[in-house]
């Protein structure tokens, strides 16, 4: 038992990182559930499609919204307080939700109230929770480090979360509220008994009498001026436009164009997770043996590949042969750019410059799918895939000398 935890959480790491994990582990655990059960809950209180989409919506919204003002005061305050009371207050309004689907007399309203203060909370919680790992850390352990927490998401958040959401609803409309508020109040206690090395601190010491504007402008200009950041942020955001457009109407593309049944369906976001769990094993060796260069441009061909073999193939297991391709490169890329960016950036600018990653994520999500499904509509399904193919690839071919300056950010500080 004793190897196994030293495998999970070696000891180099530290105590205060197993802390970190369980918590992240334990808080995704929380949100798998409410992938599932919350989509269920709104279409228990509505036939409307567009209030069950809205829902989702209000969920990225926030990012858009406030993300900015997050890692300006993440940047600002005690790092490690922030996520605690970002999460108490996801667990309170989750806490409040519970009160009243168990005395049957929410509605529809504050459910999506409900989902947006939630996301408000998660905004501020999340930026702040990735500035936490390189305080705790070496710069050289950071991609073991992600590793780890990458590996909680897709178990927790991806896998084992939304069929729990789905079966405890089933048992309960009140039930998956209710474990998801014992989830994330745990989260909060495991943050709180993290402590910081010596010599180091969560709080930056910086002039807290300047306008939180001015540091996210301090924070926007630094991502502007820093090169290979700057050129990571942009293939985020171009490849997230470009990956959401067809995975926007992934769904009927599989019905309609695949002739697949709704199981069929689900087995192309299982295969996914499958090989999601295959990259992230596989990613401390990558890291060991294999360029970062090229490992970068290894993933990013590979998406731009895997766009025009969806555009082409007509069969379902095909389909999802590529979807489990997929979940091993798309995690090995989730990882390593997260490690680049953390070995990149200065402590002091860790909270703004993961804001504007994540906005880029967000951003790019909401874009593409909105292209999406235009493209669909007026040129058939298959198209979205074609245009993610030729956004990608170009996208690809400008930045592909750069990338190699990308991998290396963090060797320049």
């Amino acid at each position: 038992m004793s190897k196994l935890v030293e495998a999970v959480f070696p000891r180099r790491l530290g105590r205060s990182f197993r802390w970190l994990v369980a918590s992240s582990w334990t808080s995704n655990i929380g949100d798998g559930i409410a992938l599932a059960a919350g989509p269920l809950l709104v279409a228990s209180q509505t036939d409307s499609a567009f209030l069950v989409a809205l829902a989702a919506m209000l969920q990225r919204l926030p990012w858009l919204m406030f993300g900015l003002w997050a890692g300006a005061l993440a940047d600002r305050l005690d790092r490690r307080l922030v996520v605690i009371i970002a999460n108490a207050v996801r667990a309170l309004v989750i806490a409040v939700l519970c009160v009243f689907v168990g005395a049957g007399t929410v509605s529809v309203a504050m459910v999506l109230t409900a989902m947006f203060l939630y996301g408000v909370a998660e905004v501020f919680a999340d930026t702040t929770q990735q500035t936490l790992l390189p305080t705790l850390v070496r710069p050289a352990d950071l991609g073991a480090g992600n590793q780890r927490m990458q590996a909680g998401f897709l178990a927790a958040n991806q896998l084992a979360g939304p069929p729990l959401g789905a079966f405890l609803f089933a048992a309960g409309m009140v039930w998956p509220f209710v474990v998801q508020v014992v989830c994330v109040a745990l989260a909060v206690v495991l943050v709180a008994r993290i402590t910081a090395p010596p010599g180091t601190s969560f709080t930056n010491v910086r002039d807290t009498e300047s306008h939180v504007r001015k540091d996210i402008a301090e924070g926007l200009r630094w991502v502007w001026h820093h090169a290979p950041v700057r050129t990571l942020c942009i293939v985020i955001l171009v490849f997230n436009i470009t990956w959401a457009a067809p995975w926007g109407v992934l769904v009927k593309y599989s019905l309609d164009h695949l002739h697949m049944s709704e199981v069929g369906y689900g087995l192309l976001t299982t295969a996914t997770g499958l090989g999601g769990i295959v990259g992230v094993l596989s990613y401390g060796w990558l890291e060991r043996h294999v360029n970062l260069a090229t490992l970068i441009r290894v993933c990013l061909t590979l998406e731009v590949l895997t766009h025009a073999a969806f555009a082409l193939t007509t069969t379902g297991w095909v389909a999802i042969v590529l979807m489990f391709e997929f979940g091993v490169y798309v995690f090995v890329w989730g990882t390593l750019s997260t490690t680049i960016r953390q070995r990149a950036v200065p402590k002091e600018f860790q909270g703004r410059v993961a804001s504007i990653n994540m906005i880029c994520v967000f951003g790019g999500l909401v874009l593409g799918q909105g292209i999406g499904g235009v493209i669909a509509e007026y040129w058939g399904l298959v198209a979205p895939w074609w245009f993610a193919f030729a956004g990608a690839g170009v996208t690809l071919l400008l930045v592909w000398r750069s990338l190699s300056h990308v991998a290396h950010a963090g060797s320049a500080r």
